[in-house]
């Protein structure tokens, strides 16, 4: 059975290896499999790194234990852990931005509280 594993070791870098394993493998067989694959023994530390979370794989977007069978053509997916919290990220974006100049908040009413 043939499967897609992708993995991110860094921003804006994405590894895809096509996995030849045996029928009715699981996840944590796929990975160890992945471990002695040539690609990735310059990443090795980043993909050690992103297994030792608690939900790092998943399947097509779906987040999955490691006994999970896989099936043929199937995308394992391992999760890298987040650096920054993506709502936190996304404020000091906002700030950034110049709130009070742009987007939703261009145009003020007289005597309105600033961000309403």
């Amino acid at each position: 059975m043939q499967i897609l594993c992708v993995f991110s070791p860094g921003p804006r870098q994405l590894i895809e290896v096509q996995l030849h394993l045996e029928e009715s493998a699981c996840v944590d067989a796929a990975v160890q499999s992945l471990k002695s694959h040539p690609e990735l023994h310059a990443h090795l530390q980043a993909l050690e790194l992103a297994l030792h979370q608690k939900r790092c794989h998943g399947i097509w977007g779906r987040t999955v234990h490691s006994a999970e069978i896989l099936h043929a053509g199937d995308r394992l997916e391992i999760y890298r852990p987040l650096l920054v919290d993506p709502k936190f990220a996304r404020k000091q974006r906002f700030k950034g931005q110049g709130k009070g100049r742009t987007g939703l908040f261009a145009r003020r009413r007289v005597g309105s509280v600033a961000g309403y």
